[in-house]
């Protein structure tokens, strides 16, 4: 199997994610739930990767760090703590249904969208600079479009933020691990990624890094702590994290977090950039290829987005998947940023890369498309 669908969740890890997650089942308990050593362990190993997150995205208080079942999670308090009803939200055009759907639950709020066109960094910020008026509670923006890879920016965005006084939400799920997300030169009320993607830990893991924001818990329930009153409690992590915790999978993604560390985010941004530059290249090369790709190597991350004439894309990535290439095709949960770049109505199919991507995997995909134009499957 050749796995080009990391924006969905990273398939290869680190072999020592593995490992850690193995260990926990069966040796660490649940955090804050007593003084016996499992329980101990497993609160040391929770600090221990809040402490790593807080360092890689530049958090001063690792308290600070939640632990969420993924990224959608974490999006759903922050959207419920800043969004009322009523409200007037600033998204950027290439939002995830993450986003969309929760602001949509919440009766009578007006979304307002800074659309720009795909790839022009200079045209997002002048158009989240005219959305951001007055009456405008919040601004979510992803870092990175799931679909196409663009990389939005979000220092530029967050700079406006700030000086408007606008709290802002960034959606880092296709960002963490591979593009920088510095939480305190962003100033960010809130910033949400997956554990599973670019931080290659478990499914079912992910972080909320919180700023000055007081956040409003999605559930209520034990804690391990303040156990005599009825509500919440005022402090995090506690706030937001009732119930057992996912330790093994918060050890799992410690792992992780070591290796994006050992092996730089930079390093890996750099090296699923090319690939992703390359691997666009030699896809213009095939007559009736149409690809969504950067001209400046700035604004994609490791996502390209591509469709070939005279075949669906679905049917097209069902025909990989077949042929043992794994990519993802149709809207990517994400309608909004197709309706943006204009693949609403055909979709696109998706390679996204990871640090264990190979170049020859690339190869082989585009020899597999070639042999399709070649064979007169895809017509046109």
């Amino acid at each position: 199997m050749i796995y080009l669908d990391s924006a969905a969740t990273t398939l290869q890890k680190p072999p020592e994610v593995a490992r850690a997650t193995a260990w926990a089942i069966n040796h660490l308990a649940s955090p804050g739930r007593g003084g016996h050593v499992p329980a101990m362990a497993a609160a040391d190993t929770a600090f221990a990767c809040r402490q790593a997150a807080a360092e890689l995205f530049h958090l001063s208080d690792p308290e600070r760090v939640v632990f969420t079942f993924n990224a959608t999670h974490g999006l759903n308090i922050a959207i419920k703590t800043l969004v009322r009803p009523g409200s007037t939200v600033v998204v950027s055009g290439y939002e995830h249904n993450a986003v969309t759907r929760p602001l949509h639950a919440i009766p009578n709020v007006t979304v307002r969208v800074a659309e720009s066109p795909l790839f022009d960094q200079r045209a997002a910020v002048e158009a989240f600079c005219r959305a951001i008026t007055p009456e405008v509670s919040a601004v979510i923006c992803c870092h990175v479009s799931n679909v196409f890879g663009f990389i939005l920016p979000v220092e530029e965005i967050a700079r406006l933020c700030r000086e408007r006084r606008v709290p802002l939400i960034v959606d880092a799920s296709q960002s963490a691990g591979c593009v920088p997300v510095d939480m305190e030169a962003l100033g960010a009320a809130f910033v949400a990624m997956p554990g599973h993607k670019g931080l290659y830990g478990p499914q079912g893991t992910g972080l909320l890094l919180c700023g000055d924001t007081m956040p409003q818990p999605l559930l209520e329930g034990g804690t391990g702590s303040a156990s005599l009153v009825q509500t919440m409690p005022d402090f995090l992590p506690d706030r937001l994290e009732a119930g057992t915790h996912n330790v093994a999978g918060i050890a799992g993604l410690l792992a992780g977090l070591k290796f994006i560390k050992r092996t730089g985010v930079e390093n890996i941004g750099r090296r699923e950039g090319a690939l992703i530059r390359r691997l666009g290249a030699e896809l213009e090369a095939i007559p009736g290829v149409t690809v969504f790709r950067a001209r400046d190597p700035q604004a994609q991350a490791g996502v390209l987005s591509f469709q070939m004439v005279g075949i669906d894309c679905e049917e097209l990535g069902e025909r990989l998947g077949r042929q043992g290439i794994a990519v993802r095709a149709g809207l990517h949960c994400a309608p909004l940023a197709h309706k943006t770049a204009g693949t609403l109505e055909q979709g696109t199919v998706r390679v996204s890369v990871s640090a264990f991507s190979q170049p020859q995997e690339l190869r082989v995909l585009t020899n597999r498309l070639r042999q399709l134009r070649r064979s007169g499957c895809a017509k046109g």
